[in-house]
């Protein structure tokens, strides 16, 4: 097992206390009971969710407004990868450039209140940061890009976030809100209604600048963000399966430990690793079919790694993005800033290497991949 960061302390707040009371009692309500010992964090996130409820709706009265004249109007270009595929590492660098709006930790943590409760309090939300990720190393600053994973399962019930919170029903939530499994039509179209809705805040947030979103469920939802936006570019970075998997099993156990607001132990963590991999690169390689030269691009880590501006560079131009020149030197400040990053280290049982071949075989051999 992995070392990883861990808080420096027991938190009582959750993230579910940027939700608001409508999202917040149909997850509690849906969910079953929460475990005692996390008791209090429920009841800070229903109190923060409750104090929050006139700010929220002087926001909303300000987005309204300010839509017509900020809201999305550039198709965004999304960041696909299954988790622990190096989505954040792109993410971070990519967002160095200027031209790009991307999801910061405030609109995250609040995001029905980023843009005003949210900004008025930025010096306090900044001090609470945490210093790293929880399933790695990677630093969080006030400027680093977040996945929007997080800020939706406080706008929706659907997300696989509201499976980690409440594991008792992990599979119903996970499956919904990666795959959408089991929704209802009316449900899908809810969901494209706030991701618009976001999306608006963060373009006003960046006063209409072209929106670059980083969510590895985005993997298996190509088609549904096509429909969307028909003009939207996608970039699939892909890493060596076998290192996916152990780094996967990372992930769950510090997401586990510090969200879930009930029991885990019964979940099938390996099943569902294995399960879900399979199902996301069979849609994106179904998905991504048709699509031109400028819209899709598939990339290896493991190149990303070793000559991340030549990989840069080459995405810019066949994705027929401006302003890679201009974006250089961010590019290369955040670089050399991270030059001392001490990654993650896994080992690789023979019992494990194996699973892993039986189960991702196709992709392995497709992408050219051996076992470490």
């Amino acid at each position: 097992m992995a070392e990883i960061k861990k808080s420096k302390s027991p938190r009582l707040s959750h993230p579910l206390a940027g939700a608001n009371f409508s999202t917040l009692m149909t997850v509690l309500s849906s969910n079953g009971f929460v475990r005692g010992s996390k008791i209090p964090h429920a009841l800070l996130a229903s109190l923060a969710s409750v104090a929050r409820t006139p700010f929220s709706l002087a926001e909303r009265a300000y987005v309204a407004k300010k839509r017509r004249e900020y809201g999305l109007s550039k198709p965004p270009v999304f960041i696909l990868g299954h988790w622990r595929s190096g989505t954040t590492h792109l993410y971070n660098v990519m967002s160095r450039d200027p031209g790009f709006g991307y999801v910061s930790p405030f609109a995250t943590a609040l995001p029905w209140d980023f843009l005003l409760m949210g900004k008025a309090l930025e010096p306090l939300l900044a001090r609470a940061l945490p210093s790293g990720r929880y399933i790695d190393n990677v630093p969080v600053e006030p400027t680093s890009p977040q996945e929007d994973e997080i800020g939706l399962a406080n706008m929706t019930p659907l997300s696989y976030y509201h499976g980690l919170y409440f594991p008792k029903h992990f599979e119903r939530n996970f499956k919904a809100g990666v795959f959408l499994d089991g929704i209802s039509p009316k449900q899908r179209e809810e969901w494209k209604t706030i991701l618009r809705y976001y999306y608006d805040k963060l373009s006003i947030a960046f006063q209409g600048q072209t929106l670059l979103i980083k969510n590895p469920v985005y993997t298996a939802r190509l088609a549904l963000l096509r429909e969307m936006w028909p003009d939207a570019k996608f970039i699939h970075i892909h890493r060596n399966p076998y290192k996916v998997f152990t780094s996967m099993r990372n992930f769950y156990s510090a997401l586990f430990r510090e969200f879930a607001l009930q029991d885990y132990g019964h979940v099938d963590v390996d099943r569902i690793i294995f399960e879900t991999y399979t199902r996301m690169m069979d849609a994106i390689t179904g998905d991504s079919q048709g699509l031109a030269d400028n819209q899709f691009i598939e990339m290896r880590f493991d190149d990303f790694q070793k000559a991340p501006l030549d990989q840069i560079s080459a995405l810019y131009e066949q994705l027929e993005l401006d302003g890679f020149e201009a974006a250089r030197p961010g590019f290369e400040a955040y670089l050399k800033s991270i030059t001392g990053y001490k990654k993650n280290t896994y080992h690789f049982p023979e019992d494990i290497v194996e699973k892993v071949q039986k189960h991702w075989g196709p992709y392995i051999d497709r992408w050219g991949y051996a076992a470490p």
